[in-house]
């Protein structure tokens, strides 16, 4: 971290962050024990971290944010915030824009082109709202002022500063989400570190600017977390009495095989095979409770994001654009005879 680009960022906040009146957190006990550790464990230097805490701003409007996230919607009312023309359009409008390099992402990494491209479409349309907090404001909130996950966050905080110092990057210069997500594909510091690659060969992880490492990066996340290629994401189901019930507190990880669905109640629309891993998801739909078994690759997009309504609207968005995208090319070939 350089001194000079710290002073630099305090005349910067003075100057459009409306600084006045912030208190300085390094009077709070909590943040003064995670500097040294940033000092012991990391060798930061203790007065440029302090400089920096100087120009941190806390911000209640990020708890009042995380205590009302969208996934606490119910589905039939958090479908329709991502399953829209727009973003089906410019879905296909990107992939097609960027073909080339989707197509080289499948081939190193084995995820199609469209979950790649629906996860961009549900985390930023496409990077058009890739969110506006400041990164460094927003997680030193949730580290020092959110008690039931302030143990993550500081961890993500740690990890945020690590990877400002790693990628030559100012701390203070970073936008994003409200829970420090950041970049195109909204990684979180920890998933950066950790997951993001350099996949234009330039040396660095530009989650912001490079289309190459955006894509590279989302699919290289999923292959990590142990994607399928080819492999299925959700069967719909009709359930019936009532053993298939505990199947639900058992969560999304697959942990029963297809065929023994029919000892629960469960019959899957269509066919599956008898040994695959499965799970159920019941979600709350406009006529009532929709029932789908998931598998594998649906538990790993959950990993990308936890709740299952988010992965749902990754995968039906992700239909709709590949069905979009056949149906013009289909069309212009058409045309074309």
């Amino acid at each position: 971290m350089n001194l000079r680009r710290i002073f630099a960022a305090l005349l910067l906040c003075s100057a459009a962050f409306s600084c006045h009146g912030r208190s300085d957190l390094n009077e709070r006990a909590e943040v003064r024990a995670f500097i040294d550790e940033m000092v012991q464990q990391h060798a930061f230097s203790r007065s440029e971290l302090e400089q920096l805490f100087r120009a941190v701003e806390l911000r209640p409007d990020v708890i009042d944010t995380i205590t009302r996230p969208a996934e606490s919607k119910p589905w039939h009312t958090y479908r329709p915030i991502f399953l829209t023309t727009e973003r089906i359009r410019d879905g296909v409008a990107f992939w097609r824009e960027h073909e080339a390099l989707l197509q080289e992402a499948q081939q190193r990494y084995g995820v199609a082109p469209q979950y790649i491209v629906a996860i961009l479409g549900v985390e930023t349309r496409y990077g058009r709202f890739r969110g506006r907090h400041r990164i460094m404001d927003a997680l030193a909130t949730l580290a020092f002022d959110y008690p039931p996950r302030s143990g993550f966050f500081r961890s993500e905080l740690q990890h945020y500063l690590l990877m400002t110092r790693e990628e030559s990057i100012e701390p203070l210069s970073l936008t994003g989400s409200y829970a420090g997500a950041m970049g195109t594909p909204q990684f979180i510091p920890s998933s950066f570190r950790n997951y993001a690659v350099d996949f234009d060969g330039d040396g660095h992880r530009d989650l912001f600017n490079s289309a190459p490492d955006i894509i590279g990066s989302v699919a290289n996340y999923f292959k990590v977390h142990g994607w399928i290629n080819g492999g299925t994401i959700t069967v719909p189901a009709t359930v019936s009495g009532e053993d298939y019930k505990p199947l639900l507190a058992a969560g999304l990880k697959p942990h029963i095989t297809a065929g023994e669905l029919g000892n629960y109640g469960i019959t899957p629309r269509w066919g599956i095979t008898a040994s695959a891993p499965v799970a159920l998801l019941a979600l709350e739909g406009e006529q009532g409770m929709e029932h789908w078994v998931t598998f594998n690759n649906f538990y790993v997009i959950t990993r990308y994001n936890r709740s299952p309504l988010y992965a749902m609207a990754v995968h039906q968005l992700s239909e709709a654009i590949r069905k979009a995208k056949d149906t013009d090319t289909a069309l212009a070939q058409s045309d074309v005879r």
